[in-house]
């Protein structure tokens, strides 16, 4: 037996008090919601989206013909797993994973590491319990010799608490076009903010969507099937179910549109008629005019030249780029740098 067939997988909550009753997730989204939606250009935060229902929806936004970045992310892992294993086949080092997915493209991963005999352990960070828990459980079904303690904790203070007890090389993974969520003022902020939580020479791989023909764009992300659709107004039966709203969704459509100026592809949920919207745990009214919109996400493309800016001015060193075969997405490998303090 290995040393790895004998360590259970596990996770740990970080700064557990931090996340005590006393304002609660369900506080959170109702504060959300009442300052986005007393703005005089309404939104909710992205995050919101993502319940139980939303996550379903959203795997199946994944599988559907229009909606490209999935399957061409998975298709760079498959056919570059070597190449990245190459960056780590000599070093002990955490496979430190930003989000508690454990889909089919970290299995990519693990599966190559654990076949190529690297000495890793795998660590997702995330703030859900719930979500960690049912990770670990996975983890250890489908690869029980691989070593994995989860953080239940934001990304930055897990980052933070793994430096100050490991010295091991840390292998950051942020896929999906996640980056892309953020503006890019707030994504140099947070790129910023992971570089002060990692060590010289640790690595991120980072998924960026490209900038390509409009029309495919405007396609992935309005599927005739009313995926997507369905996945965005489901926000407002998060905010019925458990704020107590009052919404009609027959009286709202969901709208996506790219913005050439930002490159940014942006969903709304936009208001059919004069409306007037109730949510009982809020206490008040809003109202709606008609056709006014409710911001939902971005979804922010980027050019190579726009991925190394964005890699220099945050602190990062390019090593190299990884393309799908049509060149529509990039999993970019960064290494962190950091001055060498001065005898």
């Amino acid at each position: 037996m290995t040393r790895l067939d004998k360590m259970a997988s596990h996770y740990k909550v970080i700064n557990e008090t931090d996340y005590s009753d006393s304002f609660g997730e369900r506080d959170a989204f109702a504060l959300d919601v009442l300052v986005g939606l007393s703005e005089t250009q309404k939104a909710i935060p992205s995050k919101y989206l993502y319940d139980a229902r939303g996550s379903e929806l959203f795997r199946d936004i994944t599988r559907l013909p229009e909606y490209y970045p999935t399957n061409c992310e998975l298709e760079i892992l498959e056919n570059r797993g070597s190449a990245l294993a190459d960056f780590v086949a000599d070093k002990a080092f955490n496979l430190v994973e930003l989000g508690a997915g454990f889909g089919r493209k970290t299995q990519i991963l693990i599966r190559r590491f654990a076949e190529s005999g690297l000495d890793f352990r795998y660590v997702p960070i995330d703030i859900s319990e719930s979500a960690m828990a049912g990770l670990v459980n996975q983890l250890n079904g489908d690869h029980p010799s691989v070593e994995c303690e989860g953080l239940v904790s934001d990304y930055f203070n897990g980052l933070k608490w793994l430096n100050n007890r490991d010295d091991r090389l840390n292998f950051v993974l942020f896929l999906g076009s996640s980056i892309g969520n953020f503006s890019h003022s707030e994504s140099r902020v947070f790129l910023r903010n992971m570089w002060n939580c990692l060590n010289h020479g640790d690595l991120v791989l980072i998924g960026f969507d490209l900038k390509k023909d409009i029309e495919l764009l405007l396609h992935a992300y309005n599927d005739k099937q009313g995926v997507t659709a369905a996945f965005n107004l489901n926000l407002l039966d998060r905010i019925n179910s458990e704020l107590g709203g009052h919404f009609d969704k027959a009286k709202f459509r969901h709208f996506g549109t790219y913005d050439v100026n930002s490159g940014g592809m942006e969903s709304y949920i936009v208001s059919l008629e004069r409306q007037t919207v109730y949510i009982d745990m809020i206490g008040r009214s809003f109202t709606f005019r008609p056709w006014e919109p409710i911001h939902t996400e971005y979804s922010y493309k980027y050019l190579i030249a726009e991925i190394e800016d964005l890699a220099a001015e945050t602190g990062f060193s390019v090593a190299t780029h990884y393309f799908d075969s049509r060149r529509y997405f990039a999993d970019s490998v960064w290494r962190v740098d950091k001055p060498r303090p001065s005898r």
